[in-house]
């Protein structure tokens, strides 16, 4: 008799690099379970990360960052109700999630351990260890389901020669962080530079972004001979078809955003700028990308996101990268 097919949900909130961080999670417990039926709880703003994996065989959306939050969250639980889950996987750390999690009425249910509440009410609970590779602080949810160990993102995109001498730039970062007071990348300015010198010293540059990018891409457009670089702006329609445009280039370089992790997934060498959030959570300790840093940066927050600021400071003390800097860096002179 044929095991019963698994109806397993994993709730993840966040941008699309989250879930993308979130993906060798849900991958390990495939392999674990390879008939189950996977749904993804997530917010509409992630929605694009169903471009990158066929993992995923149903979606059911919240969304907690609108004022009526707590009206989604209850939409949300009724929606499960009828669904009938197997299991249910969360990455919540919130205290209060132990208890959405008992109101699913699912029989298995992993978390984080949040308090005594949380090991009362969940089946197992992880502890929470945030001073890792995120996609390892994720996977450790899941260490009594399997001993499958997915280590790095995995996504679905044609495999392509790489262009030999191509750096892809892809400057910018959410306009909804920057709205919020979050600033994690290097200004317009530099990177005009960057796109220049990285030109005049034999690179071919090519521009990619989206709708959260066109200040950059503009400026630097206006600003640099156009014989200088390739532009892709607004060429790639969806998340898919950067990472084919990424998996072509020899070097991307980045901010800290989601194509960066859809470059860790792809193996291409990656070059990242980093100020305020921590490079030891954000990327693999594979080698894979070159952090680059403010190397004069004195000050004694750093990093500070998320755990000692939720906004920027003033001073952007490190963010103060040259443009000789980062061409350096990645061309290695």
């Amino acid at each position: 008799m044929s095991e019963k097919k698994k109806k397993i949900l994993f709730i993840n909130f966040g941008g699309i690099g989250d879930e993308i961080l979130f993906l060798p999670t849900i991958i390990s417990i495939k392999k674990e379970f390879p008939n189950s039926y996977i749904t993804l709880a997530l917010e509409p703003r992630s929605k694009g990360i169903l471009t990158l994996t066929d993992i995923i065989d149903e979606t059911l959306f919240a969304d907690i960052k609108n004022s009526n939050k707590f009206i989604s969250l209850l939409k949300l639980l009724m929606s499960i109700w009828t669904k009938k889950f197997d299991i249910v996987i969360s990455s919540g750390a919130n205290k209060l999630i132990s208890l959405f999690l008992f109101s699913t009425f699912i029989p298995k249910k992993y978390g984080y351990d949040s308090g005594k509440l949380s090991r009362i009410l969940l089946t197992d609970t992880a502890e929470l260890n945030k001073n890792q590779y995120a996609a390892y602080m994720y996977h450790d949810l899941i260490r009594t389901l399997t001993d499958k160990n997915t280590l790095l993102p995995e996504i679905n995109t044609k495999s392509y020669d790489k262009e030999p001498d191509t750096v892809l730039i892809h400057p910018g970062v959410s306009q909804m962080s920057i709205k919020k007071g979050i600033i994690k990348t290097v200004s317009k300015e530099i990177w005009a530079e960057v796109t220049e010198k990285l030109a005049d010293r034999g690179k071919k540059v090519i521009l990619a972004g989206g709708p959260d990018d066109k200040e950059t891409i503009e400026y630097i457009t206006e600003k640099v001979p156009a014989e200088k670089f390739v532009n892709s702006y607004g060429k790639t329609k969806n998340l898919r078809e950067l990472a084919e445009l990424i998996s072509k280039s020899e070097i991307f370089l980045c901010s800290d955003s989601a194509p960066l992790h859809i470059a860790v997934a792809l193996g291409v060498k990656t070059f990242a700028i980093f100020g305020s959030t921590d490079d030891k959570k954000l990327i693999p300790p594979n080698g894979s990308v070159t952090p680059i840093k403010a190397a004069n940066c004195t000050c004694p927050l750093r990093p500070c996101l998320w755990e000692k600021r939720q906004t920027s400071c003033e001073s952007l003390d490190c963010l103060k990268i040259s443009s000789e800097e980062i061409v350096e860096k990645v061309i290695g002179l």
